[in-house]
């Protein structure tokens, strides 16, 4: 089997992306097919930990609208990638990958505590780590949650699942001249406001000089292409030279 260009990775994927065409709640077929791929990097060799968003139930102050109290939002935000975190396990373990879900605010009777020395440990058991609630506090989203956790657990590499295939000059969508990069900087992110993470989480990677890889969860397979090397997306470091 071809050696995998990663050893330790922190994927993260959005809610939306869980949601498939339905745009909101869960999309089995969507997610097997994304656990199909994680349960081939496991195979391969690969400690995967993982970060999922919420966005297909609840979005925090987003959906709150100004109706709610930020904080409270948040938090119903957290319960979110809970209830997406158990679905991603569930799905796994139903096809002989050994997970576990660990959350940032306790929840003893569904998840283990959070704790790093413990995750690590997972990891090198050939265990899937799923992280949930994020950071655990209100106004983090969880693209920060996910440089954040992969820094604590020493990944090699984010792998950026978004509903895009790789970051552009401007909006493809709406401008159909905006240029696809194969390669940028952190800084280049920063400055010209680009749509990778939030600013946040990109200066927490510039900081941990921990590479960024985005790319579209349309075809799942594209973790594999990622692991092995493959020219997919676009890669975010600190040093594109390189």
């Amino acid at each position: 089997m071809e050696e995998p260009r990663y050893k330790r990775v922190l994927l993260k994927i959005s809610g939306e992306a869980l949601a498939g065409e339905r745009h909101f709640g869960l999309d089995f077929d969507v997610i097997g097919r994304v656990c199909d791929a994680v349960k081939e990097a496991v195979d391969m060799g690969v400690q995967v930990g993982v970060v999922v968003g919420g966005g297909n139930f609840w979005r925090g102050v987003k959906d709150g609208g100004g109706r709610m109290e930020r904080t409270r939002a948040d938090h119903m935000g957290m319960m979110a990638t809970v209830m997406n975190a158990l679905a991603v396990a569930d799905v796994l373990e139903s096809r002989g990958v050994a997970a576990r879900v660990q959350t940032a605010v306790e929840m003893r009777a569904v998840a283990e505590p959070y704790v790093r020395g413990r995750a690590i440990h997972h990891l090198e058991k050939g265990r899937v780590v799923i992280f949930g609630c994020g950071t655990g506090s209100p106004f983090f989203s969880t693209d920060t949650a996910a440089v954040l956790r992969a820094a604590e657990i020493e990944a090699d590499v984010i792998l950026l699942a978004k509903n895009v295939d790789g970051v552009y000059s401007a909006d493809p969508v709406k401008d159909p001249g905006a240029v696809k990069y194969d390669a940028i900087s952190y800084d280049d992110v920063l400055s010209q406001h680009l749509a990778v993470m939030d600013a946040t989480a990109t200066s927490l990677s510039m900081d941990n000089r921990i590479p960024v890889l985005l790319f579209a969860l349309k075809d799942p397979y594209n973790i594999i292409r990622a692991l092995k090397g493959e020219k997919i997306g676009t890669i975010v470091k600190e040093d594109i030279t390189k």
